[in-house]
């Protein structure tokens, strides 16, 4: 019987085993860690030390950059500019450097605390199954089983006396190991916010690196001006300008509608940009990549509200699923109809057929913004609001229209907050609804994609218009 094998141990033996238990586990420290405190302290005094000095020669930097730029123009001064620019960059690389040894550290750190709390509670489940195992065996007795068993009537109480003890500490453990769980939980979201902001620390590395490059070939062509007396001063701000007036004019493209001048684009971006927090570059970028995947896709035209069924615009190529009826079906034929346009004439986004994509999905999203029609109508309210337009008039084939929407929900998916991985997982959201994914390159390559567009938008269009 059951009884007789749980009866081998005796109480005060099951008593001797349960204290082990709960005392090793419960009490039992979490192994050191390879750093000594010591250790820690020393590259904490050092890291700051470094950081303090580099923070004094930033703002040196600020300094002199802040003087020359008030001095005569002059090549000769617009090259100290430069290399003061080029300073300043250096220090805040060393800065963010720094930053990431810290992190390094604190990760290294993090994550062994963790794998000494998996283990602890681990060992703690196996002690919980092997006492549960004793309950479980004492709780299947019957009393009829009890009194024809060989125990006497006092062996019997011993027995409960035990039973009951390792009920209370099994309680206890239970309660441990909840602890022990929302700890390590703790420390994992720790961790993770330390990972993604040494991720966007080394992003922010690799974007400084790329202006200091900038902005040495134009002081080395400044110098090479000045020494060589090819130019006036007054003829190398004439040739900015020229090119600061050729990137507010060129074509910006945009998806399913004309095309806008970059100027025109950057204006409503940076108005946008004021009401939702969400870099200009970047709602910038996302147009650019939805209009890139448009060449790629093509677009295509409905032709039945029933199926959302259609076909190719330029091809005539048929296609199933263009959009999901009645879902967006209707509100695309309400969204044309208020817009003064043909549905059947209108161009929506064919259905997903990429490399990036595997099984089949609909189509239809509109405009530069690529929203579908079902989702426009949620955000019309707000759109026309923020526009100081009636909801009905916001069109999704109006470039200001469009831009702003972009920004609205990129802001909605976590853009405002900046930083490298916000911006990126928000582009995902913004392509699949899902945050970028490594091991799912279907959404993950359109967020890599866009951030690569939003730096290139900043430094060769976006930069070189400031001050003219």
């Amino acid at each position: 019987m059951k009884f007789y094998k749980y009866s081998l141990i005796s109480s005060s033996s099951l008593t001797i085993i349960l204290l082990f238990f709960v005392g090793f586990f419960l009490l039992a420290p979490l192994h050191s860690t390879a750093l000594t405190e010591q250790q820690i302290q020393e590259q904490e005094t050092k890291w700051r030390a470094e950081l303090q000095a580099t923070e004094k020669e930033i703002a040196n930097w600020e300094n002199i950059l802040r003087q020359t730029k008030t001095g005569t123009a002059s090549l000769k001064r617009d090259a100290s500019v430069l290399q003061a620019k080029i300073n300043k960059a250096k220090a805040y690389i060393k800065k963010r450097q720094i930053q990431i040894e810290q992190l390094t550290r604190d990760i290294g750190l993090k994550n062994k605390t963790i794998a000494e709390l998996e283990e602890k509670m681990n060992k703690d489940k196996e002690s919980l199954t092997s006492i549960l195992k004793s309950t479980n065996e004492m709780d299947s007795y019957s009393l009829v089983e009890v009194m024809l068993s060989n125990k006497n009537l006092s062996q019997f109480f011993e027995d409960v006396d035990s039973y009951n003890s390792i009920k209370i500490s099994l309680k206890n453990q239970f309660n441990e190991i909840r602890k022990l769980q929302a700890k390590t939980d703790a420390e994992k979201e720790i961790l993770n916010q330390k990972r993604i902001k040494e991720v966007d620390t080394k992003a922010k590395i690799e974007t400084d690196k790329r202006k200091v490059e900038l902005d040495k070939k134009e002081k080395q062509r400044l110098i090479n001006i000045n020494k060589f007396q090819e130019k006036t001063y007054e003829q190398v701000i004439a040739e900015k300008e020229k090119k600061a007036a050729q990137i507010r004019v060129a074509l910006f493209a945009l998806r399913d509608t004309k095309g806008i001048a970059f100027g025109d684009a950057l204006r409503y971006a940076n108005l946008a940009s004021d009401k939702t927090g969400v870099r200009s570059a970047l709602i910038l970028a996302i147009l650019t990549q939805e209009s890139d995947l448009g060449k790629n896709q093509g677009s295509c035209l409905l032709n039945n509200l029933e199926t959302g069924d259609g076909a190719g615009k330029n091809t005539g190529t048929l296609f199933e699923k263009i959009m999901k009826a009645p879902r967006d079906t209707a509100p695309f034929k309400n969204i044309t109809n208020r817009l003064g346009k043909n549905w059947k004439m209108t161009p929506v986004s064919c259905p997903p057929g990429t490399k990036y994509y595997s099984g089949r999905g609909y189509g239809g999203g509109m405009g530069p913004s690529q929203f579908i029609p079902s989702t426009w109508e949620l955000f019309k309210n707000r759109l026309g609001k923020t526009l100081g337009i009636k909801a009905n008039e916001v069109n999704p084939w109006n470039p200001e229209h469009a831009i702003l929407a972009t920004a609205v929900y990129m802001a909605d998916l976590g853009a405002d907050k900046r930083g490298y991985t916000a911006e990126r997982n928000a582009a995902c959201r913004y392509y699949s609804g899902r945050k970028c994914d490594n091991r799912r390159p279907r959404n993950t390559f359109y967020g890599t994609q866009v951030l690569a567009k939003a730096e290139n938008i900043q430094l060769t269009m976006i930069d070189p218009l400031k001050g003219f």
